[in-house]
């Protein structure tokens, strides 16, 4: 299993492998996400590949004052092998080399799987509350 930046042929693939694993919403479109992300020096999106295919991914950026993670994504086919954990740590060393002292992220409340993978990575509830609306 090798862990790169994303490719642009990536792309296509990687969009397929979030809305396999249903991370994407019909209001956030995942090419321009990943298109932001690409062109700014302060975020990566990571792949996973195993051989040719990309089976997992993950986004990652710092504003700064802490780094965030998105979109972390294993194909369920290969699932509970590591996988989640290697991309998590690869993204943590990434922002970890750029002096982000803590990493967040935030997951749906609903998204049993994902709040239990993420405590057993030791990673903990925040006392804080996200608020947002669309600027565009």
């Amino acid at each position: 299993m090798r862990i790169v930046p994303l490719q642009d042929d990536d792309v296509a693939a990687v969009i397929a492998l979030w809305e396999t694993c249903g991370l994407t919403r019909p209001w956030n479109d995942p090419a321009q996400d990943l298109a932001l992300a690409r062109k700014s020096a302060d975020s990566v999106v990571l792949v996973a590949r195993d051989g040719v295919r990309v089976c997992g991914s993950i986004m990652t950026g710092f504003d700064g004052h802490r780094g965030w993670v998105y979109y972390l994504a294993v194909h369920p086919d290969a699932r509970h092998r590591g996988l989640g954990r290697a991309l998590m740590t690869a993204a943590e060393t990434w922002l970890a080399d750029r002096g982000a002292p803590k990493v967040q992220l935030m997951v749906r409340e609903d998204n049993t799987e994902a709040l239990g993978f993420y405590e057993a990575l030791g990673m903990t509830w925040q006392a804080v509350v996200t608020l947002g609306r669309r600027l565009d």
